[in-house]
């Protein structure tokens, strides 16, 4: 017992650091969730988005990260601090990279429901089955192991010189988070990609599948459910509400905006809407 305390003792201390950043982009998007939605600069302007999206990630891969940063610290004896803010830098700059095609994919979901609200669910119906399909696949199973079991990836790392060698040790094991877990982050396209119910449940299945004794079979369920979406959708459009005519989610409501133009000369003005 003494063992296992100064253990779990030991894994959080080296954890820290990690578990801390994960809990303030929680802090962060919960807090400015009622905000999320309505921001025209936040779903409208591309470094926006960017930034919003880095500390989405930070908050729902980094738990799931935490014991492999905490053993990646024991292999760094002195100035731990700054070289596992390193590593840890490294690993969400990889995830920061991935908002780029997911602004594109936001983007076009909204004119997708705002404008073709069939074509949204045909294409809600694509999304749900990428991500089931690649969940049973074999690249995903060779990603999860390496997230699961990184001794190899740590033992790679060991070689690594020069001073942003922490950098890229994060940066190649994010790489690896990301070919494991892309097609769930896909699947906010169809849930609204500010959508905080959503990345609260997605965030729970990563954590189950990297961490769980049984998730490979959890990533299994979890891909057979989103093929059975797919099928779905077009009966019950409310699963994918952000693709759909269903409702105007938070990054459906980019499209709102008020002009403000003049009619026969001030001061008259005419206000319109435009969706």
């Amino acid at each position: 017992m003494t063992r296992t305390t100064i253990t779990v003792r030991h894994s959080a201390r080296y954890s820290g650091p990690v578990l801390l950043t994960a809990a303030a982009a929680w802090a962060w998007v919960a807090l400015r969730w009622g905000d999320m939605g309505w921001s025209r600069t936040m779903a409208g302007d591309l470094p926006a988005f960017t930034g919003m999206w880095m500390i989405m990630m930070a908050a729902m891969m980094l738990p799931a990260t935490a014991p492999v940063a905490s053993l990646y610290a024991r292999t760094v004896p002195v100035h731990r601090t700054p070289r596992m803010i390193a590593f840890t830098a490294g690993y969400v700059l990889v995830w920061a990279a991935a908002g780029l095609p997911a602004y594109a994919l936001a983007v076009g979901a909204t004119h997708v429901a705002t404008t073709h609200p069939a074509t949204g669910t045909a294409a809600a119906a694509a999304v749900f089955a990428v991500n089931g399909v690649y969940q049973l696949t074999a690249l995903k199973d060779f990603c999860l192991t390496k997230c699961r079991s990184p001794i190899g990836l740590l033992l790679r790392y060991a070689s690594y010189r020069g001073p942003s060698r922490h950098l890229r040790a994060g940066a190649h094991h994010g790489a690896f988070c990301l070919g494991c877990c892309w097609s769930l982050m896909l699947l906010l396209t169809a849930f609204g990609v500010m959508n905080l119910w959503a990345m609260v449940g997605l965030a729970a299945i990563v954590t189950a599948e990297k961490r769980l004794p049984r998730g490979r079979l959890v990533a299994r369920v979890v891909g057979l459910t989103s093929l059975a979406l797919a099928i779905a959708v077009f009966w019950v459009p409310l699963l994918a509400p952000n693709l759909t005519a269903s409702g105007m989610t938070e990054m459906g409501l980019r499209h709102l905006w008020w002009q403000v133009t003049p009619v026969s000369g001030p001061p008259f003005r005419h206000l319109s809407v435009s969706w």
